[in-house]
């Protein structure tokens, strides 16, 4: 965003810097605590009518807000560069500010407050408000005033406890409980498992809820201790998933309070003996002893307790881990599932799988396919659920294109507007926005009843998701219409004013009757001028309420003669339209009725106040909290079955609107052997301009070809193969269609990736070590039910050590885990595991390229097409050269490059060729051994005496010849079947 600034501009930015040059404030400034050194903190100032940074904060707001460092100004030191850095913004540039370091740039955020009495030139402040990317209530008015966030701020507390070693085992295993809060939904959430030393369910499960913040406890000061060790490794695995690390003392992380707390916060429903004093037995959560020590962690950090709208607000439930597909970070940057953090609005938003399905219409369908696609469905029948419903409407493109354009697009968030009624800041603008959507709801719920599906089970599964919900709450429904209708006068919405009808409030109402008096004594007025100028009422003679002058007659030109130098009329103005004026009688009218209609507005503003401030009898303070008490709980189901609707839609209109429409596909049931795509294009690609893109086949099967090695030229298509599997499966498993001719695929428990390189060398990880934690990742989590992606293992280290280590990695998953698993990878050698003694399933394909020699005929001339197509088979050639001249490279460069690479091919192949085992070497000698008895048995004779005799020197060659081919074929069979002696006959030819 780039703002430009005029000479107002800078007069409001000079008159703000002459207003800060108050050495106290420096002073102040100066002595205010130091930030937190672990996190990012962004420190703001409130002057009542702009906002201001100083120091690094100004810097950071000059750098993000105004893209340029010319906005900042300097106080003390005569205002000179050795000064304080100061910079001042409006308050609308605060809201896109608080966006900009709560979302992107995942910070803290203080706002200091002027102490009561200090002003806008006060050198004293308080902090009056504090937020985290876990914690925005804050600023929750701030932020949602101008725009949506598209992901709920979820902050968890996270506790863990050691469990007794296992003898005979060398890593330990520890119960990590769990609390994690939707304050915008006002849910509550535990879990408890057990976890790993990689802490690798806790990773999937801060993926899956999408957690910004997370609280631990803080560490010893030594941070030698075994929990310390433990703690930096949970730190880690937060980090690398780009969630804020907050630290908090021991004694928080407490469980003695929560039984009393929390009862307090929940719902009646969640708290069936609420009037028990053991009511928190009901509570099943509290079961959960760590779970609970970390629910009180977070209730203390968010300051529940300390609002009392929270009070009998809040549901809680038990995340179950196993009940959705598991993801860790590296599969969510493998995948380009979600914008990664910082990189907001940078990139396309086909980019992203996000992106590409988000066709939703409203902001709780956005987020709830954020979750959708964060938490892929492992049970069958849900997942078909889901299916049948996108069939409805990717069959019926009508219905679809009427739902999202007459329906959803005006419907707004109804969790937030709930909330605000809870809180008490709800205006009557906002309960006019409820009960328009109420009325587009109504029309919504025909719609649906009026679809045509012929299939009766989708019917009725079309009637229990949607229509049978929203009519189960048709009365209050039409009780809340009669009850807005009944008191807004719905009449002055088309002139944008939303104000309570005169009749519930005296003052309104004699007000009104006034204001209906003084009109008719204007009609009269319009009628007398009529007759007394003898011209035509309405037609020509017109009474106008003028933005300029109130309300005045207007005639023609050319039928404005009368008026001229007549003092009965007061002209106004000549312009096109015609000539304006009045009489005095009717000024006076004006003059009255606009004092009328001030005092009405006046009067109905503060009616609208007092339903915030004030308790009682007034109509106003009865109607909010009706709508508080009766209808926030409704609004809410109704904003969670309008959120999954819009998700449904949203992928049917992507999957009928793709390059190839996409297909249903087939999914089996947990443990199904086989997976099956028939040209599986990759649903991000193929969207992009200017790619026509090549799809592939892909085949699968448990036993046969479950574990696969890719090869095959750079940029030649390896890595999109193997993503797009790995996307595709998490698309079925949302219940989303598939970019395919056809599918069959099995549910997986997890999508697993060890995808690209990349170092964090401010948190001290080296590339390879980054590779190392997301292996060693998938060697500890995968299972016989999961999905591997693999992408140039060992790149990070040493030739020989990283061809090590892949085989070995992937010798463990053919022989221990059984997983699908896709491996791309420039280690050739590794396509001889197929060949190894013990391993099943491993089937090697290659990407297609077309060699052709270059004018020279020489090998260092060849040219190279890639075709992108996938086929059974080795590729032994990377092409890495190739590429670097499609990089412009100097050509200088390229031919040593060349020289280089044949002078280490030839050393290669003379000191370490492919790898084979000792049992496929032993026998590949033994396959020779027999083939040179033969030969040599075949060339000699035997005596009468027994001596063996050479044959004739001088035999024909084609003697000789068919002779070696009937030696070559009784052993040929055993030849095609032993890598070793193929490799050995090929060096040879």
């Amino acid at each position: 965003m780039s703002l430009m600034y005029g000479k107002e501009k800078e007069q409001e930015q000079e008159q703000a810097f002459h207003i800060e040059q108050d050495p106290g404030f420096i002073s102040f400034f100066n002595k205010l605590p130091s930030k937190s050194p672990q996190t990012g903190t962004l420190r703001i100032f409130f002057r009542t009518e702009y906002y201001s940074a100083y120091g690094e904060d100004a810097k950071f707001v000059a750098t993000h807000i105004y893209h340029t460092n010319t906005v900042i100004k300097y106080i003390g030191q005569g205002g000179k560069a050795g000064g304080l850095p100061v910079v001042t913004f409006k308050p609308s540039l605060a809201q896109v500010l608080l966006r900009e370091a709560l979302t992107t740039k995942q910070l803290r955020v203080e706002i200091w407050e002027p102490e009561s009495g200090s002003g806008k030139k006060g050198t004293k402040f308080q902090l009056g408000k504090e937020a985290s990317p876990g914690n925005l209530q804050a600023v929750e008015d701030m932020l949602f005033d101008s725009a949506d966030i598209t992901s709920p701020p979820i902050v968890m507390a996270i506790k863990f406890a050691n469990m007794p070693s296992v003898p005979g085992e060398k890593s330990k295993s520890r119960t990590v409980g769990v609390a994690f809060a939707d304050t915008t939904t006002r849910v509550l959430g535990v879990a408890e498992f057990v976890d790993n030393d990689l802490f690798s369910n806790t990773e999937s499960l801060v993926i899956q809820l999408n957690v910004k913040e997370a609280l631990v406890t803080t560490g010893t000061s030594s941070g030698a201790t075994d929990r310390d060790v433990d703690l930096n490794k949970l730190k880690g695995v937060l980090e690398r998933c780009s969630i804020m690390v907050t630290e908090r003392k021991p004694n928080e992380f407490l469980s003695k309070h929560i039984a009393d707390d929390l009862p307090k916060l929940l719902l009646p429903a969640y708290v069936p003996d609420s009037s028990s004093a053991e009511a928190s037995a009901s509570i099943p959560q509290l079961s959960l002893t760590t779970a609970s020590s970390s629910l009180s962690a977070l209730i203390a950090y968010l300051g529940l307790l300390n609002e009392p709208s929270n009070y009998n607000t809040f549901a809680i439930k038990t995340h179950d881990l196993e009940q959705f597909m598991k993801l860790d970070a590296s599969a969510l940057r493998a995948l380009s599932l979600v914008e990664a953090p910082g990189n907001m609005g940078v990139s396309n938003r086909n980019t992203t799988l996000l992106g590409l399905l988000n066709k939703c219409k409203t902001g709780q369908g956005t987020r709830l396919l954020g979750t959708w696609i964060k938490q892929p469905l492992v049970n069958l029948h849900e997942i078909c659920n889901r299916q049948n419903l996108v069939q409805v409407f990717f069959s019926d493109s009508n219905s679809r294109r009427t739902v999202q354009e007459d329906f959803l697009r005006y419907i707004p968030d109804l969790h937030r507007l709930s909330k605000k009624f809870i809180r008490s800041v709800a205006s009557l603008d906002d309960v006019v926005r409820v009960y328009q959507a109420v009325k587009k709801i109504e029309g919504l719920v025909q719609h649906l009843q009026d679809l045509e599906i012929e299939d009766d089970e989708i019917r009725a599964l079309v009637d229990l998701t949607y229509t049978s919900p929203i009519l189960a709450h048709e009365v209050p429904l039409a009780a809340y219409v009669k009850l807005v209708e009944s008191t807004i006068d719905l009449d002055k919405l088309t002139s944008h004013k939303i104000v309570i009808k005169p009749d519930f409030d005296p003052e309104l109402l004699k007000l009104a009757k006034e204001r209906r008096e003084i009109l008719g004594k204007m009609d009269a007025e319009h009628i007398a001028v009529s007759e007394d100028l003898g011209i035509e009422l309405d037609k020509k003679l017109h009474l106008e309420n003028s933005a300029n002058y109130g309300y005045c007659f207007r005639l023609t030109k050319a039928d404005a003669k009368p008026i001229v130098n007549n003092k009965k009329y007061i002209e106004l103005s000549t312009t096109k339209a015609g000539v304006f004026f009045v009489t005095r009688n009717l000024k006076s009218l004006a003059s009255d009725y606009q004092d009328c209609e001030t005092k009405y507005d006046q009067t109905a503003r503060d009616l609208v106040r007092d339903l915030v401030t004030t308790a009682g009898n007034s109509v106003i303070w009865v109607l909010m909290t009706t709508v508080t008490a009766t209808y926030t709980s409704v609004f809410e189901e109704l904003d969670n079955i309008v959120a999954h609707l819009d998700v449904i839609i949203s992928l049917a209109h992507v999957a009928v609107n793709a390059p190839e429409p996409y297909i249903k596909p087939e999914v089996l049931a947990k443990g199904g052997g086989e997976l099956v795509l028939t040209e599986a294009r990759h649903p991000c690609l193929e969207v992009q301009d200017d790619i026509s893109f090549i799809p592939n086949d892909v085949e699968m099967t448990k036993g046969k070809s479950e574990f696969q090695i890719i090869t095959g030229p750079n940029m030649g298509g390896k890595s999109t193969y193997i993503r797009q599997v790995g996307v595709i499966a998490l698309m079925a498993q949302i219940g989303s269609f598939v970019p395919c001719a056809s599918a069959k695929l099995p549910i997986f428990d997890s999508v697993l990736c060890r995808v690209g390189a990349g170092d964090s060398q401010l948190k001290g990880i080296s590339t390879f070590m980054a590779e190392m934690l997301e292996t060693a990742t998938i060697l500890r989590s995968a299972t016989r039910d999961s999905l591997v992606i693999i992408d140039e293992l060992g790149r990070g280290t040493s030739t020989y050590d990283g061809f090590g280590l892949a085989w070995a990695i992937s010798e463990h998953i053919c022989k221990e885990i059984h997983a699908f698993c896709m491996f791309a990878t420039h280690f050739h050698e590794l396509t001889a595991l197929d060949q190894e003694a013990g391993i099943t399933g491993v089937k090697n394909l290659h990407v297609v390229a077309h060699v052709s020699n270059g004018s020279n005929e020489g090998k260092a001339d060849r040219d190279i097409t890639l075709l992108y197509k996938v086929e059974p088979g080795i590729s032994d050639q990377s092409f890495g050269i190739h590429v670097a001249q499609l990089a412009n490279f100097p050509e200088s460069v390229v031919k040593l490059a060349k020289r280089k690479a044949e002078e280490l091919e030839d050393f290669g192949a003379a000191s370490t060729g492919p790898h084979f085992s000792d049992e496929v070497i032993t026998e590949g000698v033994e396959i020779i051994e027999k083939f040179m008895k033969a030969w040599a048995e075949s060339q000699s004779q035997t005596d009468d005496a027994g001596d063996v005799e050479m044959l004739d020197e001088e035999a024909g060659v084609e003697e000789q010849l068919s002779a070696l081919r009937k030696c070559f074929g009784q052993v040929e069979p055993q030849i095609q079947s032993n890598a070793w002696v193929q490799h050995l006959l090929s060096d040879l030819m």
